[in-house]
């Protein structure tokens, strides 16, 4: 189940905006002042998906894995930018 979900999350952009009006242009779950972040620290404290879905039930799974595909390609950017200039 988890791996059939995430090969579809090339589209995870539609869960996700950033809006300098909402939580100072931090990247959120559409429609909510629910930024990645957030996400990120509830799963890094041993929280579970179906844990922050009852705390938070506008958060399904598939915002949870909007949440760490966004970071993932984040993360990916990152190191390309520093390799770039690394290279230079």
């Amino acid at each position: 189940m988890y791996w059939s979900t995430t090969k579809h999350m090339n589209n995870y952009r539609e869960y996700i905006s950033i809006n300098p009006n909402i939580r100072f242009g931090k990247p959120c779950i559409k429609n909510t002042r629910i930024c990645i972040a957030d996400i990120l620290i509830w799963l890094a404290s041993g929280m579970s998906y179906e844990e922050i879905s009852i705390d938070f039930p506008q958060i399904k799974t598939e915002h949870i894995l909007a949440a760490l595909t966004f970071a993932a390609n984040r993360e990916q950017a990152i190191k390309t930018i520093i390799n770039d200039k690394t290279a230079a």
